[in-house]
């Protein structure tokens, strides 16, 4: 598929993905502190199908990074941290501490926004 999005649709995209991404991996902290967990964290509370749930809403980021034009060896590099992020979830209790530490998902919206200010897109 090609990119087909304007310069703003993309930004206006690309907003949108980093506030879900944070919602999923640090959306919320303990105060006085800078520890920071998100959604994803607090879905393991769910056997099985919080993973579940979370590993879909990590792979809707990558398929709107595939969407926006983003190379193959990128979306490849994203498919992995949420590969990696669903095998630590998946170790009980172990995992969803290592999770929180991990966040794939800010991580990707780190590495999607570099592919656009290198394509020329001004992004914050």
């Amino acid at each position: 598929m090609t990119a087909t999005m304007t310069d703003v649709e993309m930004v206006a995209t690309l907003k949108r993905l980093k506030w879900i991404a944070r919602f999923m991996d640090n959306g919320w902290g303990i105060p006085f502190t800078r520890f920071r967990f998100g959604a994803d964290a607090l879905s393991s509370i769910i056997p099985v199908g919080g993973d579940v749930i979370m590993v879909c809403a990590s792979l809707y980021l990558v398929i709107k990074a595939w969407e926006m034009g983003a190379p193959r060896a990128l979306l490849a590099q994203m498919l992995a941290n949420v590969a990696v992020e669903a095998g630590i979830g998946a170790v009980p209790v172990i995992g969803g501490i290592l999770d929180v530490l991990f966040m794939a998902n800010v991580k990707n919206m780190d590495l999607l926004t570099e592919f656009l200010r290198q394509k020329g897109v001004a992004v914050a």
